[in-house]
């Protein structure tokens, strides 16, 4: 079994950062890759950012590339969401994930297929 713990949340002004963090204990075999997700009120889950754990490829979403950084400690048991210049569009709930899968699209895939959910951690962005 997989638990993943994020913090990180909080609330910001546009134009600041968050860095957001995503704890993971269980079996290494059963997050292949790891991603953020989020999910503003009204709108579908989207994918965020997605690493493989082994490799470290990562993969990011149109909206947040050159914004948002994905990466993981050496351990790979920590996963971390680097938000920068973050304006109120990104404000949803945050959710991390894991997988033992490998997808050639990780980002595109929906939330059953991923196996393993944080609670979720809020972030806020005022204008």
């Amino acid at each position: 079994q997989v638990q993943l713990v994020e913090s990180g949340g909080g609330s910001v002004q546009a134009g600041g950062s968050l860095r957001l963090s995503c704890a993971a204990s269980g079996y290494t075999y059963s997050r292949s890759i790891m991603g953020w997700f989020r999910q503003a009120p009204g709108k579908e889950r989207e994918g965020v950012a997605a690493i493989y754990t082994r490799g470290g490829r990562t993969y990011y979403a149109d909206s947040v590339k050159g914004r948002f950084t994905i990466s993981q400690n050496n351990a790979k048991t920590t996963v971390y969401l680097q938000m920068n210049s973050l304006k109120p569009e990104d404000t949803a709930m945050y959710y991390c994930a894991a997988s033992p899968r490998v997808f050639d699209d990780p980002l595109q895939r929906g939330a059953s297929e991923w196996n393993y959910w944080g609670q979720g951690t809020q972030v806020t962005i005022s204008s």
